[in-house]
């Protein structure tokens, strides 16, 4: 059974065009290579023959996971999100009640996770653990070394 996958107008022009990528560009290449490597000879001990269908197969196989993604994907309405919580597409400064550092991240969908770009995943521990919470609030999440205690400053929309 496949999942809903939910993206952002971005995230899902990103898919599709990865995905034109591969099929149109990749997969003749790899159509090629096949073509070019029986022109060699005997196929029965043509290990270039043999290396260009595996390559085939796996990028086939690329393909159609790409096109499961694509056909299961859903595009987020910004203007259906309730603006006072943390969901899908916020973007959340908050402060760690322990040390007092303040974070800003934008929680998006798994697949648009970018650390270095502020976007963490809503499947990741902090990201699950500030879904649903108010300004004000505060996010008990338990990470692989321990609890922290967030508090959310403040919410707004990318």
């Amino acid at each position: 059974m496949s999942t809903v996958s939910y993206y952002t107008a971005e995230g899902l022009k990103k898919l599709r065009d990865e995905l034109d990528q591969l099929k149109s560009i990749e997969r003749p290449k790899a159509s090629a290579a096949i073509a070019e490597a029986r022109d060699k000879g005997d196929l029965s001990e043509n290990a270039e023959y043999d290396a260009a269908k595996e390559a085939q197969g796996l990028l086939e196989l690329k393909i159609s996971k790409m096109e499961e993604l694509v056909s299961n994907a859903r595009l987020i309405d910004e203007s259906q999100l309730d603006l006072s919580k943390a969901l899908v597409l916020s973007t959340v400064k908050i402060k760690n009640q322990a040390n007092g550092t303040t974070m800003t991240y934008t929680l998006v969908a798994e697949s648009e996770a970018d650390l270095k770009s502020g976007k963490i995943s809503v499947t990741s521990p902090i990201g699950k653990g500030l879904l649903g919470k108010s300004v004000g609030e505060v996010a008990e999440i338990t990470v692989p070394n321990g609890t922290l205690k967030f508090e959310v400053l403040e919410i707004s929309r990318a």
